[in-house]
């Protein structure tokens, strides 16, 4: 087992939401999610391993787009890193029933990764992205 640094552990994090989030890519997510991943704050019946972050990100992007994500800070402790962040992006897909108004939106998030040896292997998230699909 490799001895993770709290920095490198925070580059995985830009990673996960650069690579994944922003621009779509499911591939990353075999280099930085480990197999028993599990997402604590997963909601209704989106799965709590790593098929949930799939269907949640491809439910994003095919109502959004133009994804760019602002880190406004990343605090690193321990195996836990906590980010505070904004999601910009355009309405230009149906989402949950709405179709797309070309609005621009901005979704802020909270979230806590426990990471191990690099890897995501837990997350817990606080956002208003209902309340921003709400109000399309």
């Amino acid at each position: 087992m490799n001895k993770v640094t709290t920095e490198e552990n925070k580059r995985v994090v830009l990673r996960f939401n650069k690579e994944f989030i922003e621009r779509g890519n499911i591939e990353i997510l075999e280099e930085i999610v480990a197999d028993d991943f599990i997402n604590q704050t997963a909601v209704g019946s989106v799965p709590k391993n790593v098929d949930g972050l799939i269907q949640f990100v491809t439910m994003l992007h095919k109502g959004f787009s133009g994804f760019k994500i602002d880190i406004h800070e990343q605090i690193a402790e321990k195996d836990i890193v906590a980010t505070r962040k904004t999601i910009h992006a355009t309405h230009t897909g149906k989402i949950m029933g709405h179709q797309a108004t070309n609005k621009q939106v901005t979704f802020n998030v909270m979230d806590f990764v426990r990471l191990r040896d690099g890897k995501y292997i837990e997350h817990w998230g606080q956002n208003n992205i209902m309340q921003v699909i709400e109000q399309l």
